[in-house]
């Protein structure tokens, strides 16, 4: 199970993140826009998000669209979203949670070891949830 998510200006952009059948995956509708002071609605939007999992999607459209998350913003382009937004992972294989985040470089995002949170085995959905809506929250005041 993979969940995407971005902060951008105070709100989170929880995308349902789909995958192409033998190939990588993409953000796909329905999208989550939640203020990052609401931790009731944060936890709600990602048990639901997660619920849904990783639905299996069709090659991206030629041409490329802009990624679902762009409308959300209200802003015109990716690079205009991007900008302005950080974003993380919540990863889990065979029971065991991850959350990635990432740093931006001139090539664009990458995975940040210094960002990334491994739990142990037994860790709860709601625990990681819970952690995830902390990282959120300190990122926001920075």
């Amino acid at each position: 199970m993979r969940c995407h998510l971005y902060l951008r200006k105070g709100k989170v952009f929880i995308p349902t993140f789909g995958r192409v059948p033998g190939g990588p995956y993409r953000d796909i509708e329905p999208v989550a826009v939640v203020d990052v002071s609401n931790a009731e609605d944060l936890r709600r939007a990602f048990r639901e998000t997660i619920a849904r999992g990783n639905p299996p999607i069709g090659p991206y459209p030629r041409p490329n669209p802009p990624p679902v998350v762009v409308k959300y913003a209200g802003v015109k382009s990716w690079g205009a979203f991007a900008r302005g937004a950080l974003p993380w992972s919540i990863e889990e294989e065979n029971g065991i949670f991850q959350i990635i985040g990432r740093r931006r470089t001139l090539d664009g995002w990458v995975e940040d070891p210094e960002q990334t949170v491994k739990f142990p085995v037994g860790t709860t959905l709601d625990q990681v949830i819970d952690r995830m809506i902390a990282i959120l929250r300190e990122a926001a005041q920075q």
